[in-house]
């Protein structure tokens, strides 16, 4: 088999179109797993057991279940409750939630890398629980997590192509369609690698120059 250059050069701003829409998802997922992700490891810090156990157990649970299968339950089982959402909004919230709860263990493993000198001198000045976490140990606590956080985005990334299981317009559907109608699956699927390659492995060296570059600034 041939490579067809025309044809892969008109299917080129199809494929460009969809990259778009893919880093839309890669990038609204991302945003409810960090802020999500925060909340959690949160959560499971409070003195109230009952709520720190729940947190934990639903944690664990959402870790050890795959993300196409969250994707599935957040489009099919949520309209027999009620709850009708599109393929892209589920899409997000079945990625936020999904990596939200591993971004909590890399949140909590930056918090527990604080030293536990800095909790006391909070102690000590009477600094506020809420003060302490924003003015204290989250600052410090980011700079170990950013390696992990990075790491994540790029994983966010190469797993939207889940989403195309519910009917998202993102790169692989977007294959899967030109193969379908074109019966060929040649050049659809190798520019599909190629556009991930071309975006993971930028973004992958940015983090790590970016990660450099706050541990310089302060002094780590």
């Amino acid at each position: 088999m041939q490579w067809r250059w025309e044809w892969t050069w008109e299917l080129l701003p199809r494929f460009l179109d969809a990259t778009g829409k893919t880093l839309m998802a890669a990038g609204g997922g991302y945003a409810i797993a960090v802020v999500l992700g925060l909340v959690l490891v949160l959560a499971q810090r409070t003195p109230f057991r009952p709520l720190t156990v729940v947190v934990r157990e639903l944690v664990e649970f959402i870790r050890s279940t795959p993300l196409l299968l969250q994707v599935f339950f957040v489009f099919y089982v949520g309209p027999q409750f009620g709850i009708n959402l599109s393929p892209w909004t589920s899409g997000l919230i079945a990625i936020g939630l999904h990596y939200g709860a591993y971004l909590s263990e890399v949140y909590r493993g930056g918090i527990e890398s604080v030293p536990k000198g800095q909790w006391e001198a909070a102690t000590a000045i009477n600094m506020s629980t809420v003060q302490t976490y924003r003015r204290l140990i989250i600052p410090q606590a980011l700079p170990p997590a950013i390696s992990g956080m990075g790491n994540y985005l790029v994983g966010i990334f190469k797993d939207t192509p889940m989403l195309s299981v519910i009917g998202v317009a993102e790169l692989m559907h977007t294959a899967n369609a030109v193969g379908a109608q074109s019966y060929r699956y040649l050049e659809p699927y190798t520019m599909v690698g190629i556009l991930f390659l071309a975006i993971s492995l930028p973004t992958a060296f940015f983090i790590t120059r970016f990660e450099q570059w706050v541990r310089r600034k302060m002094g780590m």
